[in-house]
């Protein structure tokens, strides 16, 4: 058993037991979603070849740890259109055997003092959608994983197009690693975000997501109250449902974060466990508590704590064959 693994019920106590948020911009969501309009998601999916090249990272203007913008320079390298879905990670688990870490028992040792009976079955933080006048929370839900992303009484029966979610870094390496693949940087994810553009707040331009024209899956609604869902969709949605940016990559707004390879060294928190930067916000960022569904936005995020609103894509420094 890593260690990594080892701290991961240490991460959850401090977060779950005390009903906090387990990052700054993780909003509520529908538990089991569903999907309000169809979509059949993109015509076309596979690796997009990326030219590197220069170009300004972060900003300077919204929140702090987007800051300072600096110029940053990216090889070239290859990038999946989508995130993985549920087909795509069923495929891995079905040729490889892998058991992911939610469904992983901790280690009873290092649970926290007084914890729940609950905080020693294998399991994943859910966040519960808001019920009548109760506010939406994430909780430790046991049986919680990839087949089950929003509890045990969860599925994902006819969600294979759907980002597969309810998975650590290391899955995320390690189903990368079948494919001959890796996960990207945050530089390279921002880059191809921005598609060699010039800086701008949102991936699109300047002008926000509306329910008339909301550009990507994000929450419409008073977080935590209520999702409307005017975007098409309440929840996570299938890949490829919005529009490509002009190097043909989906959803790199909303749907579901996304894990990098990257470290992030402004926490302040002890290092019990890795903290990566995931990018891209996700279905549960509302525009009265989260904007981070824009290029230089970034969240610190523990690498073994599998959540319903994390998901990711892979990289290669070279093109990479089907598989």
């Amino acid at each position: 058993m890593s260690e990594t693994f080892k701290t991961r019920p240490k991460l959850i106590s401090a977060a779950i037991l005390a009903g906090a948020a387990l990052s700054a911009c993780t909003p509520s969501s529908p538990p089991n979603p569903s999907e309000i309009r169809q979509c059949s998601g993109p015509a076309q999916t596979g690796m997009i070849e990326v030219a590197g090249g220069q170009f300004l990272m972060g900003s300077d203007t919204d929140y702090r740890e987007e800051a300072p913008q600096h110029r940053e320079t990216v090889a070239d390298f290859t990038i999946s259109s989508t995130e993985v879905t549920n087909a795509d990670f069923a495929a891995f688990v079905n040729a490889t055997g892998y058991v992911t870490t939610a469904e992983q028992s901790p280690d009873p040792a290092l649970l926290p003092p007084n914890s729940p009976e609950s905080f020693h079955l294998p399991g994943a933080a859910v966040f519960l959608a808001p019920a009548g006048s109760n506010a939406g929370n994430w909780r430790y839900i046991p049986g919680a994983n990839w087949r089950h992303p929003d509890g045990p009484a969860s599925d994902i029966d006819g969600q294979d197009n759907h980002p597969v979610v309810q998975v650590s870094l290391a899955d995320a390496n390690a189903y990368a690693t079948w494919k001959g693949a890796r996960l990207p940087s945050e530089a390279e994810w921002e880059y191809a975000a921005r598609a060699g553009r010039p800086p701008t707040r949102y991936e699109w331009g300047d002008t926000p997501p509306t329910p008339g024209d909301p550009k990507a899956n994000t929450w419409q609604g008073l977080f935590p109250v209520a999702d409307t869902g005017e975007d098409g969709f309440s929840g996570r949605s299938p890949v490829g449902c919005f529009a490509a940016n002009p190097l043909g990559l989906h959803d790199m707004t909303g749907n579901v974060w996304e894990w990098t390879t990257s470290t992030d060294d402004q926490t302040g928190q002890e290092a019990t466990d890795q903290i990566m930067v995931v990018k891209g916000g996700s279905y549960l960022c509302a525009a009265n508590f989260c904007r981070r569904y824009r290029p230089p936005a970034r969240q610190a995020q523990e690498a073994s704590l599998p959540t319903n609103h994390i998901g990711f894509r892979i990289a290669a420094d070279a093109v990479v064959a089907a598989q």
